[in-house]
Formats: C-alpha cells, sequence, structure tokens
C-alpha cells in the first residue's frame, strides 16, 4: 500500500511561508504504552486497518524539504533501532516519544509527551537535567489534571524548555464527575469525541497567558489542523539552531 497522509497535517507548508509537516510511522504493530483512547490504535485512526497500512513511510522525494515527523503514532523508543534505521534518510526529523529513555541518543530533536497513558492524571517525567535536544514537552492536558498540568509547566519552563498543551479528547465518555459542562461532543478530524468547549480551551489557555514558553497544539486547545499552527516547525528550527546544525 502507498503512503497515508495524516489529516491533521495535511496542508501545512502550502502557504508558502512554512515548510510543513510530513509523518510517519516505521514500526508496524500497535504502541506498548496504551495510552487509553488513543486515536492511533482506538480502531478509528486513519490507517485503519493497521496490519496492512503500517509501516507508513513517505518517499524522499514526497517529503521534499518539509520535516518529518516521525511517530505520530506508536513511539519513537519503542524498536528503536528500527526506527532509526528507517529513518536515517531524511534530513530533517524529529522524533516523538513518551518513554524518557536515552533522548540525546536520537540526536535529532525530540518531542518527549511528560504524562503517557495511566500517568496522564498523576504524575508526569520531570527531567533534570534536559537533554539538549528536547524540542518541547507535551502535556495531555483536560480540567482535572490542571494542578499537574501547573508543576510540569513551572519545572519545564524555568529550564528554557517549551511546554505544548494537548487537549485530550475521549470517545467513550470519561469525563470526571463535575466536569460534564467543560466538554462537548463534536467531530475533532475524522471522529467525534467529547473535546473541550471553546469556552474551557480559552481558559486553559489564559491560565498560563504571562508564560512566554507555554504553547497550545493548534491555533487554540479547540482548533487543531496544523497548518493553522506550525508550532512544531518553529520549535525544529530553534532546537536544530541551539544544536549548531
Amino acid at each position: 500500500m502507498g503512503y497515508i497522509e495524516n489529516p491533521k497535517t495535511a496542508g501545512s507548508g502550502e502557504d508558502g511561508e512554512h515548510r510543513g509537516i510530513v509523518c510517519c510511522i516505521p514500526q508496524r504493530g500497535v504502541c506498548p504504552v496504551g495510552c487509553a483512547d488513543c486515536f492511533f490504535q482506538s480502531g478509528r485512526s486513519y490507517l485503519e486497518p493497521l496490519d496492512e497500512h503500517l509501516p507508513n513511510m513517505p518517499s524522499i522525494r514526497a517529503v521534499g524539504d518539509r520535516i518529518l515527523r516521525v511517530n505520530d503514532g506508536n513511539d519513537s523508543n519503542n524498536q528503536r533501532e528500527l526506527v532509526l534505521a528507517m529513518t536515517r534518510r531524511y534530513r530533517y526529523k524529529f522524533f516523538n516519544t513518551s518513554m524518557p529513555i536515552d533522548l540525546e541518543g536520537f540526536v535529532d530533536p525530540v518531542v518527549l509527551t511528560v504524562n503517557p497513558g495511566k500517568m496522564t492524571d498523576r504524575r508526569a517525567h520531570l527531567l533534570d537535567p534536559v537533554p539538549r535536544n528536547l524540542m518541547f514537552v507535551r502535556f495531555r492536558v483536560n480540567t482535572w489534571n490542571l494542578e499537574l498540568a501547573d508543576q510540569v509547566v513551572a519545572h519545564y519552563t524555568s529550564r528554557g524548555v517549551p511546554v505544548v498543551l494537548t487537549a485530550m479528547a475521549y470517545y467513550r465518555k470519561k469525563t470526571r464527575k463535575g466536569h460534564e459542562g467543560n466538554y462537548v461532543f463534536k467531530k475533532r478530524t475524522l471522529n467525534s469525541y467529547w473535546v473541550l468547549t471553546p469556552e474551557m480551551g480559552a481558559e486553559i489557555a489564559a491560565r498560563y497567558a504571562d508564560n512566554p514558553l507555554v504553547f497550545t497544539c493548534g491555533s487554540t486547545l479547540t482548533d487543531y489542523p496544523c497548518k493553522k499552527c506550525n508550532k512544531c516547525e518553529r520549535f525544529y528550527l530553534e532546537t536544530m539552531a541551539r544544536l549548531g546544525r
């Protein structure tokens, strides 16, 4: 089967002002982290059926000068040697993992999801010191883990690391009691989920408005397309400059 583009990143770079993002997954099978309601292996992914469409690797020509996001599904520290081998020929790339294992060993920029799976509402990976190639950390935010978000923001931004808030979405209604009014069931990219209301998304963003190193995934927490955002490109280029490359 041919390469299938992630609908979320589709159109990024088409404005002529940005390079754009292309995604890939080098592995077969599912991710061992097992985050609840993960879009990648919930049965609703754009790559279903997974056993027919993985690995999902674009050609060098198709990527061009765009930046390759390695592992928009699965994890770059799962079958790591395979991931490195499959992506070696791409010039511009960054890796995505929720496992804080030898991040500097990737050499290229890395994004770390700090509260994956069962950690989401309870604790987070707080690295100290931070790897030089840490592009940003990703925090999976909802309306009942904001105290944990505060801790992550304080830890990483004090060390000069951007924190990108990614709004959690729920297919099976798992919003906590007392938080139901903060969510609405609507289409996100391809599928419908319980997602933050625009008002609550704005309230969460306002919580960190005075911190210049806190960002949202998407133009806002409730507006998701990459072509409206371009933050990954910005952080990638900043990290590469810091690494002297």
